[in-house]
């Protein structure tokens, strides 16, 4: 099980039926919502007229929403020799007998939904339904059941193509993501804990969410709703009142495992784009712009003279890369690409990976006050690529200064080798002060301090000189933690 622990529980929605029928072990799942939207709601915007059924749309979606079987095998826990052992067993008990360290593997089953989107036979699931799966097959609505092979599998977007041979199929329409607006009454379809086909209704909660599920890798752009959907569901049909396909259920947000009506579902447009590369390549390929951004908090706005927390903030820039060869500078903030506003960091990861390697972009970019528009032409994203990672340790160093709270060291050779740095800039923190203005802003021993007030730093003296120029604002840091550098602020006593 997939699991975000931020006292909250985000749950993909696929579930495993162990082979032997004796238990059901919920792997993935997602809500039932609490309250369904009234049957009384308009059924577009503008009508004025009460929808009393929604049964011509389910009669067109509900045969291109199709039950998926994928079967992998897992080895049990294997347990010591010794456990076999009369004498262990007499002291520690235990009334069968541990698994032999050659057992075979047991077949496990996961239960998930798909959606038919061209008539020969190409199905959009989740990754996860089908992940490890050594065999994959498909129920349709009208009890026909067909192999199917898998054409590929997306992690970071959680989604995956196959193909069963077949012709003449319903299918389900793509709609516009871009165009479902907060509100908008939707349907779910899928076969939630192996019932049989189900629909429940809702509207669109929330577009753009991400749920931060995994290692980071991950590209999120969902849309939040509260139709019901269960355990099952995973890849199945979240659809409009004109019957179009847009989105593919994959997530819920729960505290308990139940269902509290937060549903996530990828949107159509990705969908789309992540499809038509599996099918073409049998892989995705992404944009890369070469950038670590973060953002713009108001204390942030205020250190940087900034009207307002638009855009997004480069605190880091990759040597070499499109954003480095374009001349973009850790401090600038990106306000829009190819003239199209940037909301959050999010959706300017999510716009950049969407578009092809080699293709040119427009960044406007905020720096010292002024508009700048910067020209670069993206790289390929490696997503295999792993994060950087720290130990800890900490020793002497010099005060900084009772202004800020904490203690400093130049980065040397070793210390860069031991926090796994690509370079010696910068002092690192080798004590925090309790209740400082370091400890409130939460900087840590091993945290590397590579900027203040935009101001580079090599020493404790450095750190005070750069601290003067705050005038009345948060001083503004730029520090390194675990291989990723960050702006913070820190408000001085």
């Amino acid at each position: 099980m997939r699991v975000n622990f931020r006292s909250r529980t985000v749950l993909v929605l696929a579930f495993s039926v162990l082979a032997s029928g004796l238990a059901i072990l919920a792997i993935n799942t997602a809500p039932r919502s609490s309250s369904a939207a009234s049957p009384q709601a308009s059924e577009t915007p503008h009508s004025s007229l009460p929808t009393q059924s929604y049964a011509d749309v389910v009669d067109r979606v509900a045969p291109a929403v199709v039950t998926i079987h994928a079967e992998r095998r897992v080895h049990a826990a294997q347990m010591p020799d010794f456990m076999n052992d009369p004498m262990f067993r007499q002291f520690f008990g235990g009334g069968g007998r541990a698994t032999p360290r050659n057992s075979p593997a047991q077949k496990e089953e996961a239960l998930g939904s798909g959606v038919i989107v061209t008539s020969d036979g190409h199905i959009i699931t989740n990754h996860h339904v089908v992940d490890g799966a050594e065999q994959i097959s498909v129920d349709l609505s009208d009890r026909r059941h067909f192999d199917a092979k898998l054409i590929g599998s997306d992690s970071p977007s959680d989604l995956a193509v196959l193909k069963i041979e077949a012709t003449n199929l319903p299918v389900l329409h793509l709609g516009d993501s871009d165009k479902v607006r907060v509100g908008d009454i939707c349907l779910a379809v899928g076969n939630p804990l192996g019932i049989g086909q189900t629909v429940t209704m809702g509207i669109i909660s929330a577009k753009g969410r991400q749920t931060d599920l995994g290692d980071g890798s991950s590209f999120e752009d969902f849309l939040q709703t509260d139709a019901a959907i269960n355990q099952g569901n995973s890849g199945g049909a979240l659809v409009n009142t004109r019957g179009e396909l847009i989105g593919i259920n994959s997530q819920i947000l729960s505290p308990s495992g139940g269902n509290i009506g937060i549903g996530f579902a990828i949107p159509s447009n990705m969908a789309r784009s992540v499809m038509d590369q599996l099918v073409k390549n049998g892989k995705v390929s992404r944009g890369r712009l070469g950038v670590e951004i973060q953002e713009i908090t108001p204390d942030l706005a205020k250190s940087m003279n900034l009207k307002d927390s638009r855009g997004v903030l480069v605190s880091g820039v990759e040597s070499g890369l499109a954003a480095d060869r374009a001349g973009v500078r850790v401090g600038d903030v990106v306000t829009a690409i190819n003239g199209t506003p940037v909301e959050d960091s999010n959706s300017l990861r999510n716009r950049i990976a969407a578009t092809p390697p080699g293709t040119d972009v427009t960044l406007s970019v905020l720096r010292d006050g002024h508009e700048e528009q910067l020209h670069a032409k993206l790289t390929q994203l490696d997503t295999t690529a792993a994060a950087a990672s720290s130990e800890g340790g900490s020793g002497g160093g010099e005060a900084a200064g009772g202004q800020l709270g904490v203690s400093v060291e130049p980065v040397t050779a070793s210390i860069a080798s031991r926090l796994k740095l690509k370079h010696t800039e910068g002092v690192v923190i080798t004590d925090v002060t309790a209740n400082s203005p370091a400890a409130e802003a939460g900087l840590q021993a091993d945290d590397v301090i590579l900027e203040v007030n935009h101001q580079a730093v090599k020493s404790a003296t450095d750190i005070r000189a750069s601290m003067k120029l705050s005038g009345t604002r948060p001083t503004l840091l730029l520090i390194v933690r675990d291989g990723v550098n960050h702006f913070l602020t820190i408000e001085s006593k």
